[in-house]
């Protein structure tokens, strides 16, 4: 257990004292209904190809909705353009939300027995867990599923990850000097002051993760230093890339990025083994009581597909049979990306909201924080 600092502490370094608004959790809503009894299958890897299964979703009325995780509303662009391209009469709605707000529409909807999405693909692993032992949860296995690391899988098919993502540092080589090689333990230099981007980790369980690892390898005088550094917090995990890319800042912290080595691009994705950064698998599964099963069983197949799996934007896959470009280990090869601590740190709710609060403490409220109402928990949001 880490040891957290008091309040009066925090006070006394200067940190911002003003707790956060609130976070938004998902609670376990009792079931207005029983599961569908489909929330069982065969262990058997799915045998019909793409083609087979996009016949079969046509025939089943050929619509699709995925409720995916993200940050803005068109951060999913690019995926549904690529299913589109390759399934052009099926009739996809891919709407993308915080995670953290997603599952708890879904729990909403499971009270009112108004359910709006086939598949789900979210960041917030520990639903998947409480889903499939409220029997919510369809048991399949894509093509490939055999191929997928096995931490990035449920044993029983109820939910498998379909995209590597990792969050760490970045930071442009063109205004940090290109023959620097900054490291998070670096950022509480002087000279970085008013110069650094970071998402609230108190907003992102993701990120939130990211700054436990630095609080935990560096220690609280260090996370003390960095709240003096004039640091830029924004919502969303994309806002620190964002900045960087776009020149307002020359670091960011707290973002997913690909540590493909390039000489194209100006910006670097930090990946050192002496000092941590966070990876994990995006959990994605089909609803038991979804209304277009085929359909979903059709995307779970194509984002797992080799195909699919190969254009990965940051090099990394969920398969073990993907093999990553010349400079990158398989993302569980990588003992400082903590794959396995993710998961249960998401599993300990209340250690959570003791790093939440804690972050609040230092770094102040999160701007931009919805009312509940924002949530939009009537049927079909």
């Amino acid at each position: 257990m880490p040891s957290f600092p008091s309040r009066r502490r925090v006070l006394a370094v200067g940190a911002g004292a003003a707790l956060s608004a609130g976070a938004f959790g998902a609670s376990a809503i009792p079931a207005s209904a029983s599961p569908a009894a489909s929330g069982r299958s065969s262990g058997r890897e799915e045998t019909r190809s793409l083609d087979e299964l996009y016949q079969a979703a046509l025939a089943e009325g050929g619509k699709l909705v995925v409720y995916a995780g993200g940050d803005t509303p068109t951060q999913q662009d690019g995926t549904k353009a690529a299913f589109k391209d390759r399934f052009p009469d099926i009739d996809l709605t891919l709407i993308v939300d915080y995670s953290k707000y997603h599952d708890v529409r879904v729990d909403n909807q499971f009270a009112t027995d108004t359910l709006v999405p086939d598949v789900v693909q979210f960041q917030t692993l520990q639903d998947f867990d409480r889903w499939k032992q409220q029997g919510r949860l369809l048991h399949y296995k894509p093509a490939g599923f055999s191929k997928v690391y096995d931490k990035f899988k449920d044993p029983q098919g109820a939910w498998v990850a379909t995209g590597a993502i990792a969050f760490s540092l970045v930071y442009s080589t063109t205004a940090v000097g290109s023959g620097v090689q900054l490291t998070p333990r670096d950022l509480v230099d002087p000279q970085w002051k008013g110069k650094i981007a970071s998402s609230y980790p108190h907003d992102d369980d993701a990120v939130l993760y990211l700054y436990s690892l630095y609080a935990q390898k560096y220690g609280w005088e260090w996370v003390a230093k960095l709240a003096a550094q004039d640091v830029e917090f924004a919502r969303g995990s994309n806002s620190p890339g964002d900045a960087v890319f776009g020149g307002q800042k020359p670091i960011g912290i707290g973002t997913a990025g690909s540590a493909v080595p390039s000489t194209s691009s100006p910006v670097k994705f930090v990946i050192d083994p002496r000092h941590p950064f966070m990876a994990w698998g995006q959990r994605t599964a089909i609803l038991a009581q979804a209304e277009n099963s085929t359909a979903a069983k059709l995307f779970l197949n194509w984002q797992l597909s080799t195909e699919h799996q190969q254009q990965s934007f940051n090099g990394w896959s969920v398969r073990t049979d993907v093999t990553p470009p010349a400079g990158l280990k398989q993302m569980w090869e990588y003992p400082n990306a903590h794959v396995d601590g993710f998961p249960r740190f998401m599993a300990d709710r209340a250690e959570v909201e003791r790093w939440k609060q804690t972050f609040a403490l230092y770094f102040g409220e999160v701007k931009g924080d919805p009312t509940p109402g924002w949530l939009g928990l009537h049927p079909g949001a």
